[in-house]
């Protein structure tokens, strides 16, 4: 069969999030592009970068930005990569779209801002609905967690996981297939979701179609574990870390590894025996058991495993830091390292100040325990080993070093 003596002549729209956003009317972030109507060679013969691997990407020779042939693709295997992709000039826009996630996702803009949305996102959009396109959304598990994450960003807005797509999220997690998921994959949903306005929405939307107790058993675990109510209103120990997390987003906004340590902070908890409940005694040393485990699945990065440690460790601590002698909290400090990565005091005092106001009618309570940590950890750091090592040599610098910040730090409490 000759080739056609007219070929279409490649039409480029704006798609995905770029369209998405302006719709909701947020500030648009990237903007990528799909191509319909070209090959390969005339992309990279009009100066665009090719960059795909598994399917044709290209860099724009100006702005950089993605843009990728129009590709249908077909499930190959189990898994999020279990895919094969086929592009070629024949691939319509719709078809483009039709392998897209989520309604709202699969919205295209022409040159002349014209929308082409097959499968009514924008009417989604209005109506605060995010909802999947097709049956082909089922192919690939990482969208359950993507929809989660999704929920953490929208629900602010007023948006819900349309019903039909909760079913078919829970039957995803029913068949097993998430457990292909690989543990960057998930830590990669999971860090995004943590900095999002609502992390909440992400667990609430895993749990509630049971994908949470696949990928973050330990934090499912705590779902139904109840929890004194004169300490916390909201009983329910899931319902505690969905509200820490908010607060932590909320003080800390774009840190992942205080999100991190908010998430696991109260592992613990899911190991009281029943004859115990409510009281939590010791959780947070048994909590540690759990938090080494899923950081060794997820491949945690060492210093959000080591904060979350200490997090989990010291938060009793932290809160009931006026009782607290001086040499003891110089103690919890070379704990923490915080001598010598001094970063990780204050991100533990903004865990635990979550903590406190995470709970159900406290969201605006005062935490003085957060800046007078921070400020015994100031003036601790302030004394230096040159200070105090005149005339000393060995061992002996280091015990005048320790004494004299323990007397720094006394100088800032009350009790003196």
């Amino acid at each position: 069969m000759s080739p056609s003596p007219n070929p279409p002549t490649p039409t480029t729209y704006l798609v995905g999030g770029a369209v998405r956003d302006r719709l909701l009317g947020l500030t648009p972030g990237d903007r990528d592009w799909v191509v319909v109507g070209s090959t390969p060679e005339a992309m990279r013969a009009a100066g665009f970068q090719q960059v795909g691997r598994d399917f044709p990407v290209f860099l724009h020779p100006d702005t950089g930005e993605e843009h990728a042939l129009a590709r249908t693709e077909r499930k190959s295997g189990r898994g999020h990569g279990g895919f094969v992709a086929h592009a070629d000039p024949s691939v319509t826009l719709e078809q483009d779209l039709a392998r897209r996630d989520f309604t709202i996702n699969a919205i295209a803009e022409d040159a002349d801002g014209h929308l082409v949305d097959p499968f009514g996102g924008a009417r989604d959009i209005e109506a605060r609905v995010l909802r999947h396109v097709g049956p082909a959304f089922a192919e690939d598990p990482l969208r359950v967690l993507r929809a989660a994450r999704f929920m953490a960003r929208l629900a602010p807005l007023g948006f819900n996981v349309a019903p039909e797509t909760v079913q078919l999220m829970r039957e995803m997690a029913a068949s097993g297939e998430l457990a292909e998921l690989t543990a960057e994959r998930v830590w990669q949903e999971l860090r995004r979701a943590l900095v999002a306005a609502m992390p909440s929405a992400f667990l609430r939307t895993l749990h509630d179609c049971g994908a949470l107790a696949v990928v973050l058993p330990e934090v499912d675990a705590l779902y139904g574990v109840p929890q004194r109510a004169e300490y916390h209103p909201e009983v329910d120990t899931g319902v505690h870390i969905e509200l820490v997390c908010d607060m932590a987003a909320r003080l800390a906004p774009g840190d992942d590894m205080i999100g991190f340590a908010a998430l696991t902070h109260d592992l613990g908890k899911a190991l009281t025996p029943a004859g115990k409940l409510p009281a939590h005694v010791g959780h947070e040393h048994a909590g540690l058991k759990p938090l080494q485990a899923l950081c060794e699945r997820l491949k945690v990065p060492n210093e959000h495993r080591a904060l979350a440690e200490i997090a989990c460790r010291e938060h009793l601590n932290v809160h009931r830091f006026n009782e607290l002698r001086a040499t003891t909290v110089h103690d919890l400090i070379a704990r923490c390292d915080g001598f010598r990565k001094p970063e990780r005091i204050g991100r533990l005092a903004t865990v635990c100040e979550a903590d406190k106001r995470g709970r159900a009618g406290r969201g605006e309570d005062a935490y003085p325990q957060a800046d007078a940590l921070r400020t015994a950890h100031a003036a601790a750091l302030a004394v230096k080993a040159q200070d105090v090592a005149k005339g000393l040599n060995g061992p002996a610098i280091g015990e005048a070093l320790r004494k004299a910040r323990i007397a720094a730090i006394a100088a800032t409490r009350q009790d003196g």
